[in-house]
């Protein structure tokens, strides 16, 4: 299964640096996407022998974003997974900032699309296009106060993502979102009940045994529907 390959999108640290190495020790080649040079991602690279490349890429850029898929035509991948995201603490809605609400919600929400539009076509048949989301992005299940901004744009980009669903439901691609569970990383915080190390693994276990299901799908670490 070494032919595999995987395009990981904001692996700099947290979820996303683990679970580039996570595929990486499992045979696939891997494209891993970073906004600074060195640091934790490029000494796995060095160390994987040839198993992990690192590509750079501010995602919020639609100059970069059109720069990558440029570089990388050509290559053919069996997973492309955006996992940048960013949080701005605490705020009520009310006290949000307008230049923090555009910030946080084209992070997390119009910038994943945009990636996963700019490269869906270098995705093989029966592949799979993923988004890290989060159960703080479910309406149904938000019953606690708190973290109202966060909350909002992974909502929406549940929503994008369904749209994105809709308008491409023929073209034979598996489409997830997947919720890792509160992790301790910089946006989770040290408090967190998990570990990247611990929730990364089942995380890939599920992108594997998802790969050629039909439709999209919003499911956690272990295999399971978030309600939407």
């Amino acid at each position: 299964m070494s032919d595999r390959q995987a395009l990981v999108i904001g692996a700099s640290r947290g979820l996303g640096l683990v679970l580039a190495g996570e595929l990486a020790r499992r045979g696939w080649r891997v494209v891993a996407t970073t906004r600074q040079s060195g640091g934790r991602l490029r000494a796995d690279a060095d160390a994987s022998n040839g198993q992990l490349t690192v590509e750079s890429l501010e995602m919020t850029s639609p100059g970069e974003v059109t720069a990558l898929r440029e570089r990388l035509t050509g290559t053919r991948f069996d997973l492309v997974l955006v996992n940048a995201a960013i949080d701005r603490g605490d705020l009520p809605i009310a006290q949000v900032p307008t230049g923090m609400f555009t910030e946080v919600m084209i992070t997390n929400a119009l910038s994943p699309l945009r990636v996963l539009e700019a490269f869906r076509e270098l995705v093989t048949p029966g592949g799979t296009v993923a988004v890290m989301s989060s159960e703080q992005g479910s309406i149904s299940l938000n019953t606690e106060d708190g973290y109202e901004l966060y909350k909002a744009s992974k909502a929406a980009l549940n929503q994008l993502m369904r749209s994105y669903a809709t308008r491409h439901a023929g073209d034979g691609q598996t489409k997830l979102l997947i919720d890792p569970g509160h992790n301790q990383t910089q946006l989770g915080g040290p408090d967190a009940p998990l570990l990247p190390e611990e929730s990364i693994p089942a995380v890939a276990d599920v992108l594997e045994a998802q790969a050629g299901a039909p439709g999209l799908q919003f499911l956690d670490r272990h295999g399971k529907t978030v309600a939407w």
